[in-house]
Protein backbone atom coordinates (compact mmCIF):
# COMPACT_ATOMS: atom_id res chain seq x y z
CA UNK A 1 0.00 0.00 0.00
CA UNK A 2 1.31 3.42 -0.94
CA UNK A 3 0.76 5.92 2.03
CA UNK A 4 2.95 9.11 -0.34
CA UNK A 5 1.06 12.52 -0.22
CA UNK A 6 2.49 14.14 -2.36
CA UNK A 7 3.47 18.08 -1.41
CA UNK A 8 2.99 19.29 -4.82
CA UNK A 9 -1.09 18.66 -4.83
CA UNK A 10 -3.28 21.74 -4.56
CA UNK A 11 -4.40 21.71 -0.61
CA UNK A 12 -7.57 20.64 -1.09
CA UNK A 13 -6.50 17.75 -3.20
CA UNK A 14 -3.50 16.83 -0.40
CA UNK A 15 -6.66 16.25 2.09
CA UNK A 16 -9.13 14.57 0.13
CA UNK A 17 -5.80 12.15 -0.77
CA UNK A 18 -4.74 11.87 2.69
CA UNK A 19 -8.19 11.20 4.05
CA UNK A 20 -8.60 8.24 1.40
CA UNK A 21 -5.17 6.90 2.46
CA UNK A 22 -6.43 6.76 6.11
CA UNK A 23 -9.50 5.42 5.34
CA UNK A 24 -8.04 2.33 3.27
CA UNK A 25 -5.66 1.85 6.48
CA UNK A 26 -8.11 1.84 8.94
CA UNK A 27 -10.23 -0.53 7.05
CA UNK A 28 -7.16 -2.86 6.83
CA UNK A 29 -7.09 -2.34 10.55
CA UNK A 30 -3.37 -0.91 10.03
CA UNK A 31 -2.51 1.32 12.91
CA UNK A 32 0.69 1.69 11.37
CA UNK A 33 0.48 2.72 8.54
CA UNK A 34 -2.92 5.25 9.46
CA UNK A 35 0.00 7.23 12.06
CA UNK A 36 2.11 7.11 9.64
CA UNK A 37 -0.12 9.18 7.08
CA UNK A 38 -0.75 11.49 9.59
CA UNK A 39 2.97 12.33 10.58
CA UNK A 40 4.34 12.55 7.19
CA UNK A 41 2.08 15.24 6.34
CA UNK A 42 2.96 17.20 9.51
CA UNK A 43 6.44 16.47 8.17
CA UNK A 44 5.15 17.88 4.86
CA UNK A 45 4.31 20.86 6.96
CA UNK A 46 0.29 20.44 6.71
CA UNK A 47 -1.51 22.17 9.66
CA UNK A 48 -2.20 20.31 12.20
CA UNK A 49 -5.76 21.77 12.98
CA UNK A 50 -6.95 20.64 9.34
CA UNK A 51 -5.42 16.85 9.66
CA UNK A 52 -7.65 16.77 12.68
CA UNK A 53 -10.65 18.01 11.58
CA UNK A 54 -10.26 17.57 7.17
CA UNK A 55 -8.89 14.55 7.34
CA UNK A 56 -9.02 12.25 10.36
CA UNK A 57 -12.56 13.87 11.52
CA UNK A 58 -13.77 13.78 7.98
CA UNK A 59 -12.88 9.81 7.92
CA UNK A 60 -14.35 9.20 11.26
CA UNK A 61 -17.79 10.49 10.10
CA UNK A 62 -17.52 7.80 7.05
CA UNK A 63 -17.08 5.50 9.48
CA UNK A 64 -20.03 6.44 10.99
CA UNK A 65 -22.41 6.34 7.69
CA UNK A 66 -20.69 2.65 6.42
CA UNK A 67 -21.68 1.39 10.03
CA UNK A 68 -25.22 2.95 9.63
CA UNK A 69 -25.94 1.80 6.11
CA UNK A 70 -24.46 -2.20 7.50
CA UNK A 71 -21.50 -2.20 4.91
CA UNK A 72 -19.24 -2.57 8.31
CA UNK A 73 -19.57 -4.70 11.52
CA UNK A 74 -20.11 -3.36 15.34
CA UNK A 75 -16.38 -4.56 15.34
CA UNK A 76 -14.93 -2.85 12.45
CA UNK A 77 -16.21 0.65 13.53
CA UNK A 78 -15.22 -0.07 17.13
CA UNK A 79 -11.50 -0.85 15.61
CA UNK A 80 -11.51 2.29 13.12
CA UNK A 81 -12.38 4.85 16.21
CA UNK A 82 -9.95 3.38 18.24
CA UNK A 83 -7.04 3.52 15.33
CA UNK A 84 -8.74 7.30 14.55
CA UNK A 85 -7.76 8.50 17.94
CA UNK A 86 -4.49 6.47 17.87
CA UNK A 87 -4.03 8.47 14.81
CA UNK A 88 -5.05 12.00 16.47
CA UNK A 89 -2.62 11.27 19.93
CA UNK A 90 0.05 11.37 17.31
CA UNK A 91 -0.52 14.71 15.89
CA UNK A 92 -1.08 15.87 19.77
CA UNK A 93 2.87 14.76 20.41
CA UNK A 94 4.27 15.89 17.05
CA UNK A 95 6.88 19.11 17.29
CA UNK A 96 4.65 20.90 14.79
CA UNK A 97 1.58 20.37 17.25
CA UNK A 98 3.35 21.90 20.13
CA UNK A 99 1.77 25.04 21.41
CA UNK A 100 2.46 27.70 24.46
CA UNK A 101 -0.84 28.43 26.56
CA UNK A 102 -1.27 31.90 26.08
CA UNK A 103 -4.86 32.10 26.88
CA UNK A 104 -7.38 31.12 29.75
CA UNK A 105 -8.05 27.34 31.12
CA UNK A 106 -10.46 25.08 29.62
CA UNK A 107 -12.14 21.65 30.50
CA UNK A 108 -13.58 19.54 27.81
CA UNK A 109 -15.24 16.67 29.39
CA UNK A 110 -18.08 13.84 27.54
CA UNK A 111 -21.38 14.10 29.71
CA UNK A 112 -21.99 10.98 32.01
CA UNK A 113 -23.19 7.78 29.85
CA UNK A 114 -21.41 9.30 26.49
CA UNK A 115 -18.92 6.91 25.41
CA UNK A 116 -17.81 8.40 22.24
CA UNK A 117 -15.35 10.49 22.82
CA UNK A 118 -13.51 11.28 19.85
CA UNK A 119 -15.60 14.80 18.93
CA UNK A 120 -14.32 15.75 22.54
CA UNK A 121 -11.07 14.81 22.01
CA UNK A 122 -10.65 16.65 18.80
CA UNK A 123 -11.87 19.93 20.34
CA UNK A 124 -9.39 19.53 23.34
CA UNK A 125 -6.84 19.13 20.49
CA UNK A 126 -7.89 22.25 18.51
CA UNK A 127 -8.03 24.49 21.61
CA UNK A 128 -4.64 23.52 22.83
CA UNK A 129 -3.60 24.47 18.91
CA UNK A 130 -5.44 27.59 19.86
CA UNK A 131 -3.05 28.45 22.71
CA UNK A 132 -6.04 27.50 25.50
CA UNK A 133 -4.64 25.19 28.40
CA UNK A 134 -6.67 22.40 28.16
CA UNK A 135 -7.85 19.47 30.69
CA UNK A 136 -9.42 16.55 28.89
CA UNK A 137 -11.53 14.79 30.61
CA UNK A 138 -12.33 12.11 28.23
CA UNK A 139 -15.63 10.15 28.07
CA UNK A 140 -18.47 9.17 30.54
CA UNK A 141 -17.43 12.14 33.38
CA UNK A 142 -19.66 11.56 36.42
CA UNK A 143 -20.89 15.62 37.06
CA UNK A 144 -20.02 14.94 40.32
CA UNK A 145 -16.09 15.05 39.55
CA UNK A 146 -15.96 17.46 36.75
CA UNK A 147 -17.59 19.91 39.55
CA UNK A 148 -14.69 18.76 42.10
CA UNK A 149 -12.20 19.27 38.81
CA UNK A 150 -13.30 23.14 37.88
CA UNK A 151 -13.03 23.46 42.04
CA UNK A 152 -9.57 22.51 42.19
CA UNK A 153 -8.67 24.29 38.35
CA UNK A 154 -11.22 27.57 38.43
CA UNK A 155 -11.43 26.66 34.23
CA UNK A 156 -12.89 29.54 32.87
CA UNK A 157 -14.75 27.53 30.80
CA UNK A 158 -16.60 24.02 30.07
CA UNK A 159 -17.42 22.52 26.87
CA UNK A 160 -19.42 19.85 27.29
CA UNK A 161 -19.74 17.18 24.22
CA UNK A 162 -23.05 14.24 23.82
CA UNK A 163 -23.43 12.57 20.35
CA UNK A 164 -26.71 10.80 21.45
CA UNK A 165 -29.62 12.89 22.45
CA UNK A 166 -30.93 9.89 25.51
CA UNK A 167 -27.84 11.82 27.27
CA UNK A 168 -29.61 15.34 27.30
CA UNK A 169 -31.30 15.23 30.79
CA UNK A 170 -28.05 13.90 32.06
CA UNK A 171 -26.27 16.86 29.94
CA UNK A 172 -28.61 19.34 31.51
CA UNK A 173 -27.55 18.70 35.13
CA UNK A 174 -24.34 19.00 34.25
CA UNK A 175 -24.46 22.30 32.45
CA UNK A 176 -27.06 23.08 35.70
CA UNK A 177 -24.00 22.27 37.57
CA UNK A 178 -21.19 23.67 36.12
CA UNK A 179 -23.34 26.69 36.07
CA UNK A 180 -24.06 26.59 40.01
CA UNK A 181 -19.95 27.02 40.62
CA UNK A 182 -19.94 29.94 38.30
CA UNK A 183 -18.50 28.33 35.20
CA UNK A 184 -20.13 28.89 31.82
CA UNK A 185 -20.54 25.83 29.70
CA UNK A 186 -20.31 25.44 25.89
CA UNK A 187 -21.37 22.39 24.51
CA UNK A 188 -21.49 20.28 21.51
CA UNK A 189 -21.87 17.32 19.66
CA UNK A 190 -24.80 15.68 17.76
CA UNK A 191 -27.57 15.05 20.54
CA UNK A 192 -27.96 18.81 20.96
CA UNK A 193 -29.21 18.89 17.33
CA UNK A 194 -28.19 20.24 14.15
CA UNK A 195 -28.54 23.78 14.71
CA UNK A 196 -28.19 23.77 18.80
CA UNK A 197 -31.79 24.16 19.80
CA UNK A 198 -31.43 21.55 22.54
CA UNK A 199 -28.77 23.55 24.06
CA UNK A 200 -30.29 26.72 24.48
CA UNK A 201 -33.30 24.90 25.68
CA UNK A 202 -31.33 23.49 28.38
CA UNK A 203 -29.87 26.68 29.34
CA UNK A 204 -25.79 26.22 27.47
CA UNK A 205 -24.19 29.50 27.72
CA UNK A 206 -22.99 28.62 23.90
CA UNK A 207 -23.43 26.03 21.57
CA UNK A 208 -21.07 25.29 18.56
CA UNK A 209 -21.19 22.68 15.90
CA UNK A 210 -17.69 22.09 15.48
CA UNK A 211 -14.27 21.90 17.13
CA UNK A 212 -13.76 24.55 14.42
CA UNK A 213 -16.65 26.83 15.35
CA UNK A 214 -15.80 25.85 19.25
CA UNK A 215 -12.49 27.49 19.05
CA UNK A 216 -13.45 30.47 16.92
CA UNK A 217 -16.39 31.31 19.12
CA UNK A 218 -13.96 31.40 22.23
CA UNK A 219 -11.42 33.09 20.83
CA UNK A 220 -14.15 36.22 20.59
CA UNK A 221 -14.24 36.37 23.95
CA UNK A 222 -14.72 35.18 27.71
CA UNK A 223 -18.18 33.47 27.72
CA UNK A 224 -20.52 35.40 30.59
CA UNK A 225 -20.48 34.57 33.89
CA UNK A 226 -23.95 32.44 34.54
CA UNK A 227 -27.08 34.14 37.27
CA UNK A 228 -26.86 32.41 40.47
CA UNK A 229 -30.07 30.36 41.46
CA UNK A 230 -30.61 28.83 38.24
CA UNK A 231 -32.41 25.69 38.85
CA UNK A 232 -33.05 22.92 35.58
CA UNK A 233 -36.76 23.34 36.27
CA UNK A 234 -37.07 26.40 35.18
CA UNK A 235 -36.04 25.63 31.66
CA UNK A 236 -38.75 22.86 31.86
CA UNK A 237 -41.45 23.54 33.46
CA UNK A 238 -43.31 20.72 31.35
CA UNK A 239 -41.49 18.71 33.60
CA UNK A 240 -44.18 19.23 36.29
CA UNK A 241 -46.84 16.32 34.77
CA UNK A 242 -44.27 13.45 35.63
CA UNK A 243 -44.47 12.07 32.27
CA UNK A 244 -40.57 11.16 31.70
CA UNK A 245 -39.78 10.49 35.20
CA UNK A 246 -42.18 7.99 35.08
CA UNK A 247 -41.60 6.80 31.62
CA UNK A 248 -37.83 6.64 32.90
CA UNK A 249 -38.25 4.70 36.04
CA UNK A 250 -40.47 1.77 34.36
CA UNK A 251 -37.97 1.49 31.35
CA UNK A 252 -37.81 -2.22 32.10
CA UNK A 253 -41.09 -3.12 32.79
CA UNK A 254 -42.36 -1.24 29.40
CA UNK A 255 -40.00 -2.69 27.22
CA UNK A 256 -41.54 -6.11 29.08
CA UNK A 257 -45.15 -5.59 28.41
CA UNK A 258 -44.43 -4.89 24.89
CA UNK A 259 -42.00 -7.04 23.78
CA UNK A 260 -44.52 -9.90 25.41
CA UNK A 261 -47.58 -8.48 23.23
CA UNK A 262 -45.19 -7.62 20.21
CA UNK A 263 -45.35 -11.49 18.43
CA UNK A 264 -49.31 -11.57 18.33
CA UNK A 265 -49.22 -7.73 16.83
CA UNK A 266 -46.02 -8.48 14.60
CA UNK A 267 -46.76 -12.69 13.10
CA UNK A 268 -43.30 -12.60 11.81
CA UNK A 269 -41.48 -12.29 15.34
CA UNK A 270 -42.65 -16.07 15.75
CA UNK A 271 -40.17 -16.78 13.56
CA UNK A 272 -37.47 -15.11 14.99
CA UNK A 273 -34.32 -16.78 16.31
CA UNK A 274 -32.65 -15.63 19.84
CA UNK A 275 -30.06 -13.30 18.54
CA UNK A 276 -33.37 -11.56 16.88
CA UNK A 277 -35.45 -11.46 19.46
CA UNK A 278 -32.74 -9.87 21.77
CA UNK A 279 -31.76 -7.54 19.44
CA UNK A 280 -35.86 -6.69 19.16
CA UNK A 281 -35.72 -6.28 23.11
CA UNK A 282 -33.06 -3.98 22.85
CA UNK A 283 -34.62 -1.88 19.99
CA UNK A 284 -37.67 -1.58 22.38
CA UNK A 285 -35.44 -0.44 24.90
CA UNK A 286 -34.06 2.33 22.49
CA UNK A 287 -37.43 3.41 21.91
CA UNK A 288 -38.53 4.15 25.11
CA UNK A 289 -35.52 5.53 25.95
CA UNK A 290 -35.73 8.14 23.29
CA UNK A 291 -39.54 8.36 24.18
CA UNK A 292 -38.19 9.35 27.71
CA UNK A 293 -35.39 11.82 26.57
CA UNK A 294 -38.53 13.55 23.82
CA UNK A 295 -40.82 13.69 27.15
CA UNK A 296 -37.99 15.76 28.79
CA UNK A 297 -37.46 17.89 26.25
CA UNK A 298 -40.94 18.07 25.90
CA UNK A 299 -39.77 17.75 21.73
CA UNK A 300 -42.56 15.11 19.22
CA UNK A 301 -39.76 15.90 16.13
CA UNK A 302 -36.65 14.23 18.39
CA UNK A 303 -38.71 11.41 18.31
CA UNK A 304 -39.75 10.73 14.85
CA UNK A 305 -36.53 11.49 13.71
CA UNK A 306 -34.93 8.62 15.53
CA UNK A 307 -37.82 6.21 14.64
CA UNK A 308 -37.01 7.30 10.81
CA UNK A 309 -32.98 6.70 11.43
CA UNK A 310 -34.41 2.95 13.33
CA UNK A 311 -36.49 2.21 10.44
CA UNK A 312 -33.40 3.20 8.22
CA UNK A 313 -31.58 1.01 9.99
CA UNK A 314 -33.55 -1.72 10.17
CA UNK A 315 -34.12 -2.34 6.29
CA UNK A 316 -30.19 -1.96 6.37
CA UNK A 317 -30.06 -5.24 8.02
CA UNK A 318 -32.87 -6.61 6.58
CA UNK A 319 -35.24 -6.46 9.25
CA UNK A 320 -38.59 -4.84 7.75
CA UNK A 321 -39.53 -1.57 9.05
CA UNK A 322 -43.51 -2.27 9.15
CA UNK A 323 -42.52 -3.72 12.62
CA UNK A 324 -41.78 -0.23 14.04
CA UNK A 325 -45.67 0.42 13.91
CA UNK A 326 -46.95 -2.35 15.90
CA UNK A 327 -44.68 -1.24 18.60
CA UNK A 328 -45.33 2.02 19.07
CA UNK A 329 -49.69 1.13 18.78
CA UNK A 330 -48.68 -1.58 21.88
CA UNK A 331 -46.49 1.22 23.67
CA UNK A 332 -49.03 4.06 23.17
CA UNK A 333 -51.19 1.74 24.53
CA UNK A 334 -49.46 1.12 27.54
CA UNK A 335 -49.46 4.74 27.76
CA UNK A 336 -52.78 5.39 27.55
CA UNK A 337 -53.01 7.79 31.00
CA UNK A 338 -49.86 9.74 29.68
CA UNK A 339 -51.36 12.67 26.98
CA UNK A 340 -47.96 13.67 26.15
CA UNK A 341 -46.48 10.32 25.30
CA UNK A 342 -49.42 9.41 23.44
CA UNK A 343 -49.18 12.76 21.16
CA UNK A 344 -45.56 11.63 20.40
CA UNK A 345 -45.86 8.09 19.74
CA UNK A 346 -48.87 8.81 17.41
CA UNK A 347 -46.81 11.26 15.42
CA UNK A 348 -43.97 8.97 14.98
CA UNK A 349 -46.45 6.30 13.80
CA UNK A 350 -47.70 8.74 11.02
CA UNK A 351 -44.70 9.38 9.86
CA UNK A 352 -43.56 5.79 9.46
CA UNK A 353 -47.43 4.70 7.54
CA UNK A 354 -47.35 8.19 5.58
CA UNK A 355 -43.45 8.81 4.83
CA UNK A 356 -43.13 8.09 1.03
CA UNK A 357 -39.09 6.86 1.84
CA UNK A 358 -39.74 4.81 4.95
CA UNK A 359 -42.87 2.98 3.32
CA UNK A 360 -40.85 2.49 0.41
CA UNK A 361 -38.01 0.92 2.55
CA UNK A 362 -40.56 -1.27 4.69
CA UNK A 363 -41.99 -2.00 1.27
CA UNK A 364 -38.49 -3.38 -0.03
CA UNK A 365 -37.71 -5.27 3.06
CA UNK A 366 -40.97 -6.93 3.78
CA UNK A 367 -40.44 -8.54 -0.10
CA UNK A 368 -37.13 -9.46 0.70
CA UNK A 369 -37.70 -11.58 3.96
Amino acid sequence: MSTSTPSRLPDAQHIQQSADLLWNAIMAADEYTATGIVLRMLDDGADPEKILLDVIARVQGRVGEEWAANRISVAQEHAATAINERAVAAVSVHPAARTTATRGRITVACVDGEWHGLPARLVAEVLKLRGWQVDYLGAQVPTPHLIAHLHSTRADAVALSSSIATRLPTAHAAITACQAVGVPVLVGGAAFGPDGRYAKLLGADAWAPDARTAADHLAQGPLPRPQAGHQQFDDLPHLADQEYTLVARNNTSLVRSVFAALEDAFPAMRAYGELQRERTAEDLAHIVEFLATALYLDDEELFTSFITWTAQILVARGVPAMSLPPALVLLARELGDFPRAARILHAATRTLTTDPTTTTAAAAAGNAV
